[in-house]
């Protein structure tokens, strides 16, 4: 059934997941974190695609998949992450299960797959992701694991990840409880016991911690979350080192078995990517009593914070000022050309559609530096919190959205008048097809936006899009057109000939057509009829 009343027209049980913004203080009337409505054709991945996406940026591991030939498609570049080193997570293995797997079970063959992969390429890791069908036919994946892990001496682990179990976010933690394996404890290090304290800063959600009892001799941290696309990780490691910090590693961006396994060895954890890694942040302060905070490297207020936050937590002065000084300098180079940028783009309207709300909420403030403002925003993963939160940062009118289909998002694009639509690949047809500009935030892009460097290519890239050229050649932006059926003007009764004119739709982005020569049917039945054209 269609409803007809709402924002948009859908299904009648999508209603609840569209609402618009709320004053604070208000309950956000949204339905939220569910699993998606059949026949709604969701944007959601599987659990196994969220796993992946998170594991497949360690650069040195061999990444196995147990279950048919079509679950490890799409791997080369799932994540566009880059790395500094060895590539072998760029190649994709899969133990190709057929109807004879099936009846039978496929643990002898995923057995020998990891017996020949161990032999070729020798890897520090292996993991093994649980697809569809083993879930189903119940092949014993972590007794294979455990054997194989013996007999050639490396971690081989399971991925718990089959695809009915859940969505996208339970891939998420089936990915943390992998890289569990790999986080060794440290040696010669006790873990001290840390009295946690609120920050009084504005952000209510980070915690410092006092350490009592150890002694730092150079600050170390982990950030959590950045998977290096396109080279972002990269521009935001020299800020920290320039302050005196050292970056064991970023999961999983650019990063190795060996360097997982001294995560335990830092003093801060820096979560970038709260939906995906804010599980493991939260068991490695458990276990090893490592805190973490939330931050963004992405826009000049979010970087700000993140640095002056992460100085904040160490007590340092001689950091603060370190801090303060790489703030001004990259602050002052990179600010005529976001000028430039935003007398370009300035009151232009933005749709916002992201897997997780991290990037959504960051993506706000950007917008606003760039003098644009925001008119729909969704996520495929985000909860009630994420959703208060964003209501809070959007202007009056916001439409906001969670776990949107195409029909929804291009119903909404058309209804808000957006200019640019920042989204992900699978969104990217949606908005070219309504003469919509469009911004790949997500992990298809090849350009890096974190970082100032980073804030410059990503305006830069917006006002590229929008003030293309080839928008003006867009004939129409509406969902349903109108039949470009010819007007008449005059019909000469009686007579043979008759004279037409053609009115064509002057909507934005329509190109004038004068002229046209319609077909005789449209006038006369009759076989003698005469069309005169200006033509």
């Amino acid at each position: 059934m269609i409803e007809k009343t709402g924002i948009v027209d859908t299904l009648e049980e999508r209603q609840p997941y569209i609402t618009r913004k709320q004053e604070k203080g208000q309950e956000i009337p949204l339905a939220c974190d569910n699993n998606s409505l059949a026949g709604a054709i969701s944007q959601r991945a599987c659990v196994y695609s969220g796993a992946r996406v998170v594991l497949n940026p360690v650069t040195d591991a061999v990444h196995l998949v147990h279950g048919p030939i079509g679950c490890a498609g799409y791997t080369w570049d799932i994540r566009g992450a880059k790395s500094s080193g060895v590539e072998t997570n760029r190649s994709s293995f899969s133990t190709d299960m057929k109807e004879i797997d099936v009846v039978f079970g496929g643990e002898k063959k995923l057995s020998n797959a990891i017996d020949e992969l161990a032999g070729i390429y020798r890897p520090p890791v292996i993991f093994v992701y649980s697809t569809c069908i083993v879930g189903i036919i119940g092949d014993d994946l972590e007794a294979v694991c455990k054997t194989a892990s013996k007999k050639h001496n490396i971690p081989v682990i399971p991925v718990k990840s089959e695809g009915f179990k859940g969505n996208k976010s339970d891939g998420y933690k089936a990915a943390c409880n992998a890289l569990k394996q790999l986080i060794k404890r440290p040696e010669k290090k006790t873990v001290e016991k840390k009295s946690e304290i609120r920050s009084e800063s504005k952000k209510p959600d980070i915690k410092h911690s006092k350490i009592e009892k150890m002694e730092i001799k150079k600050p170390k941290i982990n950030i959590l979350g950045d998977f290096n696309v396109a080279g972002d990780v990269w521009l935001v490691k020299p800020l920290f080192e320039k302050m005196g910090i050292e970056v064991i590693v970023s999961m999983t961006g650019d990063s190795t078995a060996e360097s997982i396994s001294r995560a335990a060895e830092a003093d801060l954890n820096l979560v970038q990517c709260s939906g995906s890694m804010t599980y493991l942040a939260k068991w490695m302060q458990q276990e090893y009593g490592i805190p973490y905070q939330t931050v963004s490297f992405f826009g000049i207020e979010d970087i700000s914070i993140a640095l002056r936050e992460t100085a904040e937590y160490f007590g340092s002065e001689e950091m603060k000022k370190k801090a303060e000084k790489i703030l001004e300098a990259e602050t002052n180079r990179i600010m005529p050309e976001i000028s430039r940028v935003r007398e370009s783009i300035k009151g232009k309207k933005a749709a916002i559609y992201m897997g997780g709300p991290a990037k959504a909420l960051t993506l706000i403030k950007g917008f606003a530096e760039l003098g644009m403002e925001v008119v729909i925003i969704g996520t495929q993963t985000g909860k009630k919190e994420d959703y208060e939160q964003i209501s809070y940062s959007v202007r009056d009118g916001t439409v906001i959205v969670d776990d949107a289909n195409p029909l929804e998002l291009a119903d909404l694009l058309v209804k808000q008048k957006a200019d640019l639509m920042v989204a992900g690949v699978k969104e990217r047809f949606i908005a070219y097809k309504l003469g919509v500009a469009f911004c790949d935030f997500n992990h298809d892009r090849v350009v890096e936006f974190e970082g100032f460097d980073g804030f410059v290519n990503f305006a830069k890239e917006v006002d590229a899009s929008i003030n293309s050229p080839v928008w003006k050649a867009v004939r129409q932006r509406t969902l349903n057109p109108e039949p470009l059926e010819p007007k008449k003007t005059m019909v000469e009764s009686g007579q043979e000939k008759a004279t037409i004119k053609e009115e064509v739709s002057e909507k934005p982005y329509s190109k004038k057509c004068k002229g046209l020569a319609p077909k005789p049917e449209f006038l006369h039945s009759g076989q003698d009829a005469v069309v005169e054209s200006e033509v």
